[in-house]
């Protein structure tokens, strides 16, 4: 049975709930998020095993990381963890369509409507991030935290490269 631990932490997009499975991190969820898994699955609070997390997302919000580095315990689909794969080289401060990701990973563009139902599972939000996906036209498109979210994090990390 893995040992599963959480916490909440504040943050500029509202309470963050934060999921470690065996000392990595497995879950970072927004308040009313789609795909929420049941609390219950959470395991017990423990807020002192996530100082590394806390601390590297204290530096992405002071627009100080540009990327994280932190052991991960992501569970998917050999197709989902090729697309959060994918998702982790997207630069910051950039986007690029579904279409485009598709090709990263080696799939047809046609496959653009699949990475985008993996893209919305995926568990580890901003820190693997699938905030950086937009439409083939550029359009800001379905985000599991809400695409007031989505909007601010794409806004956030623009304005902290044009500071660069």
């Amino acid at each position: 049975m893995s040992d599963r631990t959480h916490t909440v932490v504040d943050s500029p997009v509202g309470p963050l709930t934060l999921v470690a499975t065996d000392g990595a991190l497995s879950g970072l969820y927004m308040e009313n998020q789609r795909h929420l898994p049941p609390v219950e699955t959470f395991g017990e609070p423990d807020p002192a095993a996530f100082g590394d997390v806390r601390a590297q997302l204290a530096e992405y919000f002071a627009g100080e990381r540009t990327e994280f580095d932190l052991p991960l315990n992501m569970a998917g689909t050999p197709f989902q963890l090729t697309v959060w794969e994918g998702l982790q080289e997207i630069p910051y401060g950039e986007t690029i369509s579904y279409g485009e990701l598709a090709a990263r990973i080696g799939r047809e563009p046609t496959a653009s409507r699949a990475v985008g139902l993996a893209n919305g599972k995926n568990p580890i939000s901003i820190i693997v991030p699938c905030h950086r996906v937009v439409g083939s036209t550029g359009d800001l498109t379905g985000y599991g935290g809400g695409l007031d979210r989505k909007r601010h994090l794409l806004d956030f990390e623009r304005r902290s490269t044009m500071l660069v």
